[in-house]
């Protein structure tokens, strides 16, 4: 792997020589004191320019299948503990989504013994939280490493047993429900995934976002639905344990066995998801919101996270979209003034996922306008390879954003538990030479697999108009909603 950045300041030689005039000895002293203080900054400074250092982990599995990781990094007073549990909105009925959200919820609403889980985590001079996306649901804590213990056993109580009752599954049910409301139906755009997965989904459940279709699926929930999803997938061979921090791997595996070792097992069955089959014809939606602006979004369907092709994917929604220097950016916002926003992002999900190109158009330009520049600067991706140095650059950006990811204790212990459910843990140290990897023939030959209008799937946003012809705008959307 190359170095970024190499210090050549040991590599110099002093050559003393005999002054021919006297110099004042204090001047002298003074002198060679700032000498050191360089040579002390530059020492400092090498640590920080050297080649990505290697995130080295030990892995273990318990007796009834819990995957444990430990990574000890002395340079942090803290500790991250990190549960990832193998399952996300994929794993959900057509009929009952929005469970593993809810289950994010219902996981801090108290446990087999105790009551509480935020109250002691706060006591230990810790915090902590969750997130759920298609593939996986993930519970965090950070905190002192001297009380690592209480987190061990606040996370092991509740992948024992959660507190089943009626209360809290109403509390956090409204809770969740309250969400859908907020940020699908009330917040402008906010069902967008709603409108996009439908669309370029047709069998895979991925075809639902993680909120869930619709907020009755979450609503209806019993207690019985509950209890069996529980037991499904919130097991330890179900799961993933990483520990990073200021630990010794003897101690913690030790405190592991203590808290989670007799958590009985569970019966995992084998995934199987229906493929999504390949996408042959162009999908087109046209809905209408109380949006401030008109929008458009073109999702194109690329590979999967495992796939030797999903960095290629990644660097290619960089040169469309990250940051004030990518193409869509320069050109068609800065330059040509078409959009007032515009983005490219990929969603990076386990099963083959989507590259999403999102814009608004300026004030005055049509939406068929807008969306023709864009297909003109993907055919020139497709008909012209980029240059070296604009590959060069983006691969510069991916690798700092995985040296600063590795700054977090939080952030290794995370990233530990997905490579470890994606197959391998190890592949956290080889990110940057899979970036690395990829060549300007690699980019374009991707660019013509992807973008093509079969492979597309098109959604205009178009925001409701009032009596004078102009868009109706959040406020006056809700002012509305209450008269009526």
């Amino acid at each position: 792997m190359p170095e970024r950045f190499v210090l050549a300041f040991g590599q110099m030689q002093f050559i003393y020589l005999q002054p021919f005039f006297r110099v004042d000895k204090k001047l002298v002293i003074g002198f060679m004191g700032f000498i050191g203080c360089v040579i002390k900054l530059l020492s400092t400074l090498s640590t920080y320019y050297q080649p990505i250092s290697v995130i080295a982990f030990s892995r273990f599995v318990l007796k009834n299948g819990l995957r444990v990781l430990i990574h000890e990094d002395d340079s942090t007073p803290m500790v991250a503990v990190n549960v990832l549990y193998n399952v996300g909105s994929k794993d959900e009925s057509p009929d009952k989504t929005g469970f593993a959200h809810l289950f994010e919820h219902l996981m801090f609403g108290g446990s087999a013994n105790i009551p509480n889980f935020d109250d002691p985590i706060q006591l230990a001079g810790g915090e902590n939280n969750a997130f759920t996306n298609n593939d996986m649901t993930n519970f965090y804590d950070l905190l002192p490493a001297e009380n690592l213990e209480v987190a061990l056993w606040l996370e092991s109580d509740r992948m024992l047993s959660l507190n089943f009752s009626k209360k809290v599954l109403e509390v956090q049910r409204k809770v969740v429900v309250e969400e859908f409301k907020e940020t699908c139906l009330n917040e402008p755009y906010g069902d967008v995934w709603h409108h996009l997965s439908e669309l370029a989904y047709q069998v895979h459940p991925y075809q639902w976002p993680t909120i869930g279709k619709i907020p009755k699926h979450v609503e209806d929930a019993t207690l019985e639905d509950v209890k069996n999803f529980f037991f499904k997938y919130y097991r330890p061979n179900n799961a993933i344990l990483v520990i990073a921090g200021n630990v010794k791997t003897d101690k913690a595996l030790e405190l592991v066995e203590k808290w989670f070792g007799d958590i009985p097992p569970g019966e995992v069955s084998l995934r199987q998801l229906p493929a999504e089959p390949k996408q042959t014809v162009f999908h087109d939606r046209v809905t209408e919101g109380k949006v401030p602006v008109d929008s458009l979004y073109l999702a194109f369907h690329a590979c999967s996270r495992m796939d030797k092709d999903f960095y290629v994917v990644d660097l290619l929604s960089d040169v469309l979209g990250n940051g004030s220097s990518s193409r869509l950016f320069r050109r068609l916002l800065k330059e040509q003034r078409l959009f007032s926003h515009i983005d490219c992002y990929i969603t990076a999900s386990i099963d083959p996922g989507l590259l999403i190109i999102e814009g608004k158009p300026s004030e005055g330009v049509s939406l068929e306008t807008a969306e023709a520049a864009i297909w003109k600067e993907l055919a020139q991706l497709k008909e012209e390879s980029i240059s070296g140095r604009e590959l060069e650059k983006l691969v510069n950006k991916s690798e700092s954003a995985l040296v600063f990811s590795e700054v977090s204790v939080l952030n290794k212990a995370i990233n530990l538990a997905f490579f470890e459910l994606i197959g391998d843990a190890a592949m956290i140290n080889r990110e940057v030479e899979l970036y690395q990897a990829v060549t300007v023939e690699d980019i374009k030959r991707v660019a013509n697999e992807v973008f093509t209008p079969e492979n597309c799937s098109r959604l205009i946003y178009k925001a409701t108009k009032n009596e004078n012809g102009e868009a109706v705008k959040a406020m006056e959307a809700a002012e509305e909603e209450e008269e009526d």
